[in-house]
């Protein structure tokens, strides 16, 4: 049997990663696509590819700084669309080998869950099983993106569908605005009633 293929998503500080890490209570394998551009900054490879497109002023001491990429890249399109071109293909390649890796897995897990935040933005849906969209309370997510600092948060809300949106199109909404228990609870709910398609 082919472990189910699932893509999780929502808005900006909506709890995507929080409901990434119930899934992973639950049984399922899970991979953040904003862990795996975590690693790619670490390596030399894109650390280089960003110091000869932005300065040195954004790795200084050979460590790149997100906060400093964001910045170049959240302000202007042609910018964005640079640094897509690069991290994007190599993000692909990851999660190919992670659902080789979780359908290869004894015992199966329940899913293999992919956190990926502009998963409808950027078409990639079709690539699924099934969808899960967090949702939460507009004034919730205002406070968490807050508290992080994020930069360019204009800017990338403007990219992303708005919450309803990304619900209606979602294979399940679930709504984060409880307790963590009570969010893993209605995970447990989608994991249960995930399709459980056979393998090739």
């Amino acid at each position: 049997m082919a472990v189910p293929f699932v893509g999780l998503t929502g808005g900006m500080a909506s709890g995507k990663s929080t409901a990434l890490a119930a899934l992973a209570r639950l049984g399922a394998h899970t991979l953040s696509t904003d862990a795996v551009v975590h690693g790619l900054y670490e390596g030399a490879e894109v650390r280089d590819l960003v110091v000869a497109r932005w300065g040195a002023e954004v790795a200084p001491d050979g460590v790149v700084d997100r906060g400093e990429v964001a910045k170049h890249a959240f302000g202007d399109p042609d910018e964005r669309r640079w640094l897509e071109s690069e991290l994007w293909p190599r993000v692909g390649a990851a999660v190919i080998a992670f659902r080789q890796e979780a359908d290869a897995a004894d015992p199966a897990p329940p899913a293999a869950v992919v956190e990926t935040p502009l998963l409808f933005e950027a078409g990639m849906e079709a690539g699924y099983d099934a969808t899960i969209a967090i949702v939460a309370p507009d004034a919730l997510r205002t406070e968490r993106a807050g508290e992080r600092g994020h930069h360019g948060i204009d800017e990338r809300n403007a990219r992303q569908l708005t919450q309803d949106e990304k619900a209606s199109r979602a294979t399940y909404a679930i709504v984060n605005d409880g307790t963590v228990e009570q969010l893993e609870e209605r995970l447990r709910g989608v994991l249960d009633d995930l399709p459980r398609a056979p393998g090739p």
